[in-house]
């Protein structure tokens, strides 16, 4: 309670202690990591990608990610080729060195929702593939299949429409300052949902 209300204290003062920036970090760092494993993903590529959404630069060496999520090294590779495939990071030139860095776009979840469109489509074909091949199927198993087939359509079909409202709530979110921060926090829990604001 007094860790909150002192934060509060350097909120309002317009500052924060570095340590409890870089403690914040780790912690959200770790948070998002739990988070993604538990999705099902390795708890490596979370904390990859929990670092760099917070990371200070728009684009970070490949040491600079290992120390900052605290993975290894040899570990981040083998990391973000698997995140590029998601759509997750890209990697783009150093003008300082021959090396390459690791970025993430400022809109990573609506590339996500856009790559999502391939998997939905793979998924309704390889239901589309068991439905064709298996006639022989109990009605249990046909409705399964036919709810995965029609569903893969169903929310395939929607993607171009939830792609025009997100670019629409992004604009009508940036006609605001971006600084009020205490209007994107929830009452009571101190988190801000934007199922719950107005």
């Amino acid at each position: 309670m007094a860790q909150g209300a002192q934060g509060e204290r350097a909120l309002d003062a317009g500052v924060v202690d570095r340590d409890d920036t870089e403690e914040f970090r780790d912690d959200f760092v770790g948070r998002f990591a739990a988070y993604w494993q538990s999705q099902g993903r390795p708890k490596t590529e979370g904390r990859i990608v929990g670092f760099l959404l917070v990371a200070d630069r728009d684009a970070v060496s490949a040491e600079e990610v290992a120390e900052g999520a605290r993975v290894s090294r040899g570990s981040v590779s083998q990391s973000v080729r698997r995140l590029r495939e998601l759509g997750f990071v890209t990697l783009v030139e150093d003008p300082e060195s021959r090396s390459r860095l690791i970025s993430m776009d400022e809109d990573v979840w609506g590339g996500f929702l856009r790559n999502e469109r391939s998997y939905l489509r793979q998924q309704r074909d390889l239901a589309a593939s068991a439905l064709e091949r298996l006639p022989d199927l109990g009605e249990s198993s046909r409705n399964r299949l036919r709810n995965m087939y029609d569903y893969m359509t169903w929310l395939d079909g929607y993607h171009d429409v939830l792609l025009e409202r997100w670019e629409e709530y992004k604009a009508e979110r940036g006609r605001g300052t971006g600084t009020e921060l205490r209007a994107l926090r929830g009452k009571g829990s101190g988190a801000w949902n934007p199922y719950t604001e107005g």
